[in-house]
């Protein structure tokens, strides 16, 4: 019954310049998919950074609530670094985007702005699911943002 438990040879082996990697693999390999961070306050937090965005709709810039959790959180917890970062990138482009939108609505005579009524739908869409992969313990990345913050 030796094969029910893995011997020490079979353990995988410690990444490159890392003092303790399985305490929170996350962490040294973001992008890989399937890492999941495991600290829950770093889950609670980094899904707050994608909810806040959507702050917007009750008249506060939809950066100043990532903005603020990621300021407090960044040195502390490696997932909020990341996924803060990923939410201020996102709602930056989206404030580039609605500017965008405005002009091309004003240069069509009205005809533009329907395309401000895609940007808020895919601002909640994305938010939302940001939130949830966050709250999982996902690395999540937003599609078509441009990553100022790096």
């Amino acid at each position: 019954m030796d094969n029910e438990h893995p011997s020490h040879d079979d353990a995988t082996p410690a990444p490159p310049g890392t003092e303790n990697p399985y305490e929170s693999p996350a962490a040294v390999y973001p992008d890989v998919p399937g890492v999941i961070e495991q600290d829950k306050d770093a889950r609670n937090m980094g899904m707050l950074c994608h909810l806040t965005g959507l702050s917007s709709f009750v008249g506060v810039p939809g950066f100043v609530g990532p903005l603020i959790i990621w300021l407090l959180r960044k040195d502390e917890q490696p997932f909020v670094d990341d996924q803060g970062k990923e939410s201020l990138n996102f709602q930056i482009t989206m404030i580039l985007a609605a500017v965008v939108i405005s002009i091309a609505g004003l240069v069509t005579c009205g005809i533009g702005y329907f395309l401000l009524l895609v940007l808020l739908v895919a601002l909640v869409v994305f938010c939302i699911i940001g939130s949830v992969k966050a709250s999982n313990g996902e690395y999540y990345r937003y599609p078509m943002t441009i990553r100022l913050i790096k």
